[in-house]
């Protein structure tokens, strides 16, 4: 009987590792940090959409198979060529982030699958663009209202790839190229505009230290007014009488003259 059992035990063991041999590389996966799965049951029911396996290992069916996204944020560049609001051709250059939302990559699978940066991203963002940009002026898209154009497209992108089971987190205008003539046209537009500002700063700089030139002169006027009005003959008399008892007082006073005028004042002479 022990005998017999060694062969089964031995057979069973041997059997056991031929199908780890065939079929482990199916049964076993591995998904990195960054990533999620969702598994494809092919004898129970397809697609399970609502369970997201997250990093680590997993043991599955050999019938079985594990689609395994990438769900970290990721960067991609994209060159354009669209038509501005006169007709204008523009050469752009953006740069767009972006993520399957974790959460749903199940739904994600079923509906488009990993090539969702080409057959809906890339596509929605190229249509948003040029209806967008179809709204300016190449100069504007060229100075001062890039930011907001930006704004425009991600806003409207973001909607339409939501509803996909996507996720936008920015997009950027790298780089806007204009015909030759038409960006020599702007930029000498721009310096001309550059120039009248700094003419204005000027002008209003010279206004403001002309008032304050007439406001410090008016205050110079009136404080000789106050002083040819409070200033009077008798009061000079008085302060130089005052002045000249001070000095009287000094040990170093000697002498005093009195002056022989009506308006005449003491004088002091001699010292130490």
């Amino acid at each position: 009987m022990e005998n017999q059992g060694l062969p089964r035990a031995l057979v069973t063991g041997i059997a056991g590792l031929i199908f780890i041999v065939l079929f482990g590389s199916s049964m076993f996966v591995t998904i990195e940090p960054g990533e999620k799965g969702v598994l494809f049951k092919k004898f129970g029911g397809g697609l399970d959409k609502e369970t997201v396996y997250p990093q680590g290992f997993h043991v599955i069916a050999p019938w079985n198979t594990m689609h395994v996204y990438d769900v970290k944020l990721k960067d991609t560049f994209e060159k354009m060529e669209v038509l501005s609001k006169n007709g204008l051709s523009i050469k752009i250059d953006l740069s767009f982030r972006y993520q399957p939302v974790a959460s749903q990559i199940g739904f994600l699978h079923d509906n488009i699958g990993k090539d969702y940066l080409e057959r809906i991203i890339k596509p929605e963002i190229r249509s948003v663009t040029r209806e967008v940009i179809g709204n300016y002026l190449p100069e504007e898209l060229y100075s001062t209202k890039r930011e907001a154009i930006e704004d425009e497209i991600y806003a409207a992108t973001k909607i339409n790839i939501e509803a996909k089971y996507l996720m936008l987190d920015a997009i950027l205008i790298r780089d806007v190229t204009l015909p030759q003539t038409l960006r020599t046209a702007i930029e000498q537009k721009l310096k001309q505009e550059q120039e009248s500002l700094e003419y204005e700063f000027k002008i209003d700089k010279a206004r403001k230290e002309a008032e304050r030139k007439e406001i410090e002169a008016k205050g110079i006027s009136e404080f000789q007014k106050i002083i040819t009005r409070t200033i009077t003959p008798q009061l000079l008399k008085w302060k130089g009488i005052e002045a000249t008892q001070e000095i009287s007082k000094s040990p170093n006073a000697k002498v005093v003259v009195i002056g022989n005028g009506e308006g005449d004042l003491p004088i002091i002479l001699g010292g130490q």
